[in-house]
């Protein structure tokens, strides 16, 4: 495992396809043996805490963090109150050792991504025109105006294969 973690995104507009890209790709990179890590970056505000439970009263009472830990999984909740959304670079120190870290979201960071496009978007503009950080394409639909590698949205394993090339994943 890297010390510092093998990046690569996946960018899209609203259900182009973004998060069954990353769940597919996730299952197949660990099917190969490989540690992996998400980042997933919300525009709206999110809750993964549940109303009433001890550690949604500690937050609510004014804690800065919460840490919930229990035999099988940990996890940190962090209340901005009213501060900035953290930095990319802060949340990715925050990850533990592992051989890639796939992000949604954060169309705007400096990583090689892939770009998810499906015939439902929300939004059709492409992205890849105006973003040099986007690799390839993967899509529901034929694409032609385009000279980046073009990806059937749900060929798993030929996209894990080019996000293993381009990041240089060691072979397993």
């Amino acid at each position: 495992m890297s010390e510092t973690p093998r990046i690569f995104g996946i960018s899209g507009w609203k259900n182009s396809g973004k998060t069954g890209l990353a769940v597919r790709l996730v299952e197949e990179f660990t099917r190969r043996g490989y540690r992996i890590s998400t980042i997933k970056h919300a525009h709206h505000d999110f809750d993964i805490d549940k109303v009433g439970a001890d550690s949604y009263r500690h937050r609510q009472a004014g804690a800065a963090e919460v840490v919930i830990v229990s035999g099988t999984r940990f996890a940190i909740m962090h209340e901005l109150r009213g501060g900035p959304e953290p930095s990319f670079e802060a949340i990715l120190a925050r990850i533990g050792p592992c051989d890639l870290v796939l992000i949604e979201g954060y169309k705007r960071e400096l990583v090689p991504k892939i770009e998810a496009r499906r015939l439902e978007a929300k939004n059709r503009e492409p992205l890849a025109p105006s973003d040099p950080h986007i690799m390839a394409i993967a899509a529901d639909h034929p694409v032609d105006d385009t000279t980046l590698p073009v990806f059937n949205l749900d060929d798993t394993q030929a996209i894990a294969d080019f996000v293993a090339k381009v990041t240089g994943l060691p072979t397993r």
